[in-house]
């Protein structure tokens, strides 16, 4: 199976998870840091395949891989914290359109990549689509509309735009760095490596006594419904599933074209809240216009053209 398959395969299933990951922040587990330190350990749960996979790398690529196992851990606190602030559809694309552009450059200048004609035009397409919602008015300064766009219109809620940003590199960071590990060692073995050293950065939140206190109080609370459990387990589940088909594809592929598929995640998600905000507003409730939705569907038109483009 190609890696673009794979992919693709990863980016559907990781919509809906991010569908539900806004969902959980809001109605069930609110803190980031709480949902930050369950991704991660659940993410981690993959550890138990070690007895079969796992292979000592040295001690050099031991650090390296829980260095960008770290990166991940940063990615995912920095994405929750901005969560807790902005409309999910806007936010994931604003991440969405920034990491690929990173990991193209974090790439380029670490792997030396070199792309054809019709790769730099599917990125292009790829990248313009996952940012086009972004497009900003004539009538305000830019950061005005960034802050409109991320739905931040507080100044006191500017650390949320800086959150979105800092996720975004970290991610990138994540990419390249897991490339580079998929490059020197087997794809289970450096995938557990590094899902420990995700495990063992979010283990960092649990020093602190008010940390350990806000994160089992707020799990605690947030799964009292039987069914808040299933979704929190499911979402998690999945999340794995579509994180382990992503990584796979990484280590088959290019982590720039993979990276840039990204926005056909986030397409998918913007489908989906458009959806949900219709038909089921008391779940999921987000800002819709004429003009949101024809930014929105030309957003796909552009993802379907690097879709096509990454095809030829």
């Amino acid at each position: 199976m190609s890696w673009l398959v794979i992919a693709i395969s990863a980016y559907l299933i990781l919509a809906f998870v991010n569908l539900a990951d806004k969902f959980v922040i809001e109605k069930v587990i609110p803190g980031p840091k709480t949902y930050t330190f369950l991704v991660g350990a659940a993410g981690a749960m993959v550890v138990l395949a070690a007895p079969w996979f796992l292979v000592w790398p040295g001690l050099a690529l031991f650090f390296f891989n829980l260095l960008v196992g770290s990166f991940f851990a940063g990615g995912l606190f920095f994405l929750f914290s901005a969560l807790k602030r902005g409309e999910a559809s806007r936010v994931f694309t604003l991440v969405g359109g920034l990491v690929p552009i990173f990991t193209v450059l974090f790439s380029v200048y670490v792997f030396k990549e070199i792309f054809s004609f019709y790769q730099w035009l599917a990125i292009a397409f790829l990248i313009g689509g996952t940012i086009v919602i972004s497009s900003i008015s004539i009538h305000h300064n830019i950061w005005f509309n960034i802050r409109r766009f991320l739905g931040f219109f507080d100044e006191n809620k500017w650390p949320a735009f800086l959150a979105t940003i800092f996720s975004a590199l970290f991610f990138a960071l994540y990419w390249v760095g897991s490339k580079e590990v998929y490059n020197t060692q087997d794809f289970m073995s450096g995938f557990i490596w590094v899902r420990l050293g995700t495990l063992l950065t979010v283990s960092f939140l649990l020093f602190r006594k008010s940390s350990r206190r806000e994160i089992f109080s707020e799990f605690k609370n947030g799964n009292k419904k039987k069914s808040n459990k299933f979704i929190v387990l499911g979402t998690q589940g999945f999340g794995a599933l579509g994180g382990i088909l992503q990584n796979y594809a990484v280590s088959l592929g290019s982590v720039s074209l993979v990276a840039s598929l990204q926005g056909l995640q986030y397409a998918l998600l913007l489908v989906l809240v458009t959806i949900v905000t219709f038909f089921y507003p008391h779940i999921l409730k987000e800002e819709y216009s004429r003009k949101t939705a024809i930014k929105k569907v030309a957003s796909v038109i552009l993802i379907g053209l690097g879709l096509y483009f990454l095809v030829i």
